[in-house]
């Protein structure tokens, strides 16, 4: 049978509670799988279904992959509610990746909204690893609350990484007595890294989390002056196959699973269904 169809059994090693609704599943495949980051996998729950996911670990590692996980619907609930030694499928990977080879010698900003944490987590990793061919990674980084934050403990570690500017908000902190960061959307972010129009022909945004906020990032990146072939998108829009067989994830001429799920702001942005 053709691998693109067929999984491969993995293991469930371990499952870490990053929110109240989103969990990291650590999956020890059967057989090891290499992906670059910004590709995706489908996850299959035997005798449920599958869903399409970013891995959100590092694609140096290839003994085990970590999916981080919201709970959202039927596969994701029950995947939710597996344990420890748990046995899933995974096809992929799928889609293409982030072109890292565009990115060395530039400005890097990561911005992520809740769970759009996870994609960016995989890049990030990946460009830490070789952080010298960049000229500055920055990561900014918002959600709704400070407990809903994923990756409380790595954003710690983060923090301490030499060559990485962090800077992160919530929406708020109204619950929380110890939030030191900013209260506001993720915008709220944006509005510190310019002060005044200048060039922005040598940095790369790339933008991942709620359609809301993708689309007013977007919009106050293109007002800063970055270059639309320059803004990076990570849609996971509709994904469905993972094969542009089914439909489901169309913009325009595009299937997000077959020609993304990574995309430049410039091939999208004469599409009006891009944000819905």
């Amino acid at each position: 049978m053709n691998e693109c169809y067929q999984p491969i059994k993995g293991k469930i090693e371990r499952i870490i509670d990053e929110t109240p609704n989103i969990k990291t599943f650590v999956i020890r495949p059967q057989t090891p799988i290499k992906f670059l980051a910004g590709q995706f996998i489908e996850l299959t729950l035997p005798g449920v279904g599958e869903a399409p996911f970013t891995p959100s670990s590092s694609p140096h590692v290839e003994d085990t992959l970590e999916v981080t996980i919201m709970r959202a619907g039927v596969v994701t609930n029950l995947l939710h509610a597996t344990t420890v030694g748990a046995t899933v499928g995974i096809r992929g990977p799928f889609g293409k990746s982030y072109p890292m080879d565009k990115f060395f010698g530039k400005e890097i900003q990561l911005i992520g909204g809740g769970v759009g944490m996870a994609p960016l987590r995989s890049l990030l990793l990946a460009l830490m690893a070789e952080v010298n061919k960049f000229k500055r990674v920055v990561l900014k980084y918002g959600a709704k609350t400070p407990a809903d934050i994923v990756y409380k403990g790595q954003f710690k570690e983060w923090r301490k990484m030499k060559g990485l500017e962090i800077s992160s908000c919530v929406d708020s902190a109204k619950l929380c007595d110890n939030w030191d960061d900013k209260v506001g959307v993720v915008t709220c972010l944006l509005e510190d890294s310019v002060k005044e129009k200048e060039d922005k022909s040598s940095t790369i945004a790339v933008v991942c989390g709620p359609p809301i906020m993708m689309k007013f990032a977007t919009l106050k990146l293109l007002e800063q002056n970055h270059k639309p072939e320059n803004i990076y998108l990570s849609m996971e829009k509709n994904m469905s196959c993972g094969l542009g067989k089914c439909g489901h994830c169309a913009v325009g001429q595009y299937f997000v699973c077959k020609d993304g799920p990574v995309f430049t702001y410039a091939q999208l942005k004469d599409h009006p269904e891009l944000w819905t």
